[in-house]
């Protein structure tokens, strides 16, 4: 599983992973201003972007997916940012990989397990027969009666593509996501804690991070410190982006 990621500025080295149904591109805002002061590698994760597909998919093998581009790639350690799916990834990678990563940061993710919240999303777009539809537009309409926000729709419309003979085709692998959805939703694991610097910047807005969470956070992350950004959604790096990296590098760049 060799993953696909973009490359941009120089430094030391920062791993962006982004959430479900994203890509690398989610944090190209972010990356602009981070390479500036590092070298930035934003991933796909498995399933995801241009990076393979698999039948299999949790967050231990993510994990050894993001060591293995680690491998491939000669960087020894790293600063490593999560967004959500990508959050818990950063957190088990940590967990997993002490020795890779410097400091830690997840944006709105807890490390807990979840209920199910995308399962109407999942089969609103596998029942989709994209064949019988000649523009973007019209897949957009398609959708409104399962997912009626408009912003949230033309998120996951990024992810059509188009095959050699024009046709719309999912770039994401919706049949391994909806087969591993359980897994997507379970908390991380870990033998020991991640005795190093860890960040987590939470939504004012979004309930994925709560007070009840914080004991959990403390026990497997117990260098860590919890951020707010009042006005921000569970998308607290494209809700608020000035506030987002100036957290972010406050963090890295400690004086």
């Amino acid at each position: 599983m060799q993953l696909h990621f973009k490359e941009s500025g120089q430094g030391r080295a920062v791993i962006l992973l982004h959430g479900l149904f994203g890509s690398a591109d989610n944090w190209h805002h972010i990356a602009l201003r981070l390479e500036e002061h590092f070298q930035v590698f934003a991933l796909d994760q498995r399933n995801h972007g241009r990076s393979p597909h698999s039948e299999e998919m949790n967050y231990s093998l993510m994990a050894a997916d993001v060591e293995r581009f680690f491998v491939a790639r000669g960087i020894e350690s790293a600063f490593v940012i999560g967004h959500s799916m990508g959050g818990k990834t950063a957190m088990q990678f940590a967990l997993q990989f002490p020795n890779r990563v410097e400091r830690l940061v997840v944006a709105d993710m807890a490390p807990r397990a979840y209920a199910p919240a995308h399962e109407k999303i999942i089969a609103a777009l596998l029942a989709l027969d994209l064949s019988k539809f000649q523009a973007r537009e019209q897949i957009e309409t398609a959708l409104e009666p399962d997912i009626p926000k408009l912003v949230l729709r033309r998120f996951l419309l990024k992810n059509l593509g188009r095959d050699a003979a024009g046709g719309f085709v999912w770039k994401i692998n919706l049949r391994g996501l909806s087969g591993n959805y359980f897994h997507l939703r379970q908390p991380v694991s870990a033998l020991v804690p991640f005795a190093k610097p860890a960040l987590f910047i939470r939504g004012g807005k979004s309930n994925y991070i709560n007070d009840a969470d914080e004991p959990l956070i403390r026990e497997l992350f117990p260098q860590s410190e919890i951020k707010t950004i009042a006005e921000a959604s569970h998308w607290v790096h494209a809700d608020e982006p000035e506030e987002f990296v100036r957290l972010v590098l406050n963090f890295l760049q400690p004086v």
